[in-house]
């Protein structure tokens, strides 16, 4: 039914997301990675992917911004360079994605009003976080730059192969040697602390950085963009079993044969793109015999 979690056919590392898909619904996973059914295109994912693009692009352009503060720019001046450097950047981010806009029926400029005020919050944030160090520290330019606490490092790469993991940490806050993750998340925002999915991401991204930067990751967040909320985590040794234990059983799912049960969240199968074809038994039964086929051959 299952080949060993631990044999070479596991040496495959798998996306840090992955663990997060897994928890959400074992099921949409089987039919997205072993019988490789594609979700329609929903507007959450494609305005969410447009924000991240934003703030990735935005943390890459930190360093030329605030090398660019001159001692004559008062608080409104360097307020009004983060808006035209944060809208432009927007701009950009809407424009790759004219495509998936178009195909779920939303405009450019509809996509541009959606994400301005998010936007704008975070560029009038990090200029008046900018202007109070100036303030503190009397310093502007490379010196600025310099001696500026956190820098922010955006889209780290990282992976594993003794954890079997790879992935793509959205935010690390760096100071001097110690690092802090971050993860960006739209969508609902629970009542307390994180999803459960959002803090296993957390603590895998956290143990990647861990290995990578020799460090030990202390603590992480999760912002929900939505409501504007920064939540936080405490990272300790137990984490690691959890993660491992969700790898797993993750490797185990995309090697078995067998596919997995309904999800029992009725909310999230009204939601589920591939909800029809998820219901349709006869047909899922009958992808899931040409997926078999084709790998018994292929294995041959």
């Amino acid at each position: 039914k299952y080949l060993n979690p631990r044999s070479k056919s596991f040496l495959m590392k798998i996306s840090v997301t992955m663990l997060y898909s897994y928890l959400y619904c074992s099921r949409k996973l089987f039919l997205e990675k072993v019988l490789l059914l594609e979700e329609p295109p929903k507007e959450s994912l494609v305005m969410g992917s447009i924000r991240h693009e934003t703030y990735d692009n935005i943390n890459k352009k930190e360093e030329e911004i605030v090398t660019s503060i001159t001692k004559r720019m008062k608080a409104d001046d360097i307020n009004a360079l983060y808006k035209q450097k944060y809208l432009q950047i927007l701009r950009k981010a809407i424009a790759n994605n004219k495509k998936r806009l178009e195909e779920i029926n939303i405009s450019m400029l509809d996509a541009y009003k959606k994400s301005f005020p998010f936007i704008m919050e975070e560029s009038e944030t990090r200029s008046h976080n900018i202007f109070s160090f100036i303030e503190a520290n009397n310093v502007f330019g490379s010196e600025l730059w310099e001696k500026l606490t956190p820098k922010i490092v955006s889209e780290l790469r990282v992976e594993s192969d003794e954890l079997r993991l790879k992935g793509i940490v959205d935010q690390i806050h760096v100071y001097g040697n110690e690092y802090v993750p971050f993860e960006l998340k739209t969508g609902r925002t629970p009542q307390d602390g994180v999803w459960p999915s959002h803090r296993i991401q957390l603590a895998a991204y956290s143990l990647l950085l861990q290995e990578h930067f020799k460090k030990p990751i202390k603590e992480g967040f999760v912002v929900y963009l939505d409501t504007k909320e920064k939540r936080h985590i405490a990272i300790n040794p137990f984490m690691k079993e959890e993660v491992v234990k969700i790898v797993d059983e993750i490797t185990a799912l995309l090697e078995s044969r067998e596919l997995p049960d309904f999800c029992s969240n009725e909310n999230k199968c009204r939601k589920c793109g591939l909800k029809q074809t998820c219901y349709n038994e006869e047909e899922v039964n009958n992808l899931l015999k040409i997926r078999i086929s084709g790998k018994i051959e292929f294995e041959k």
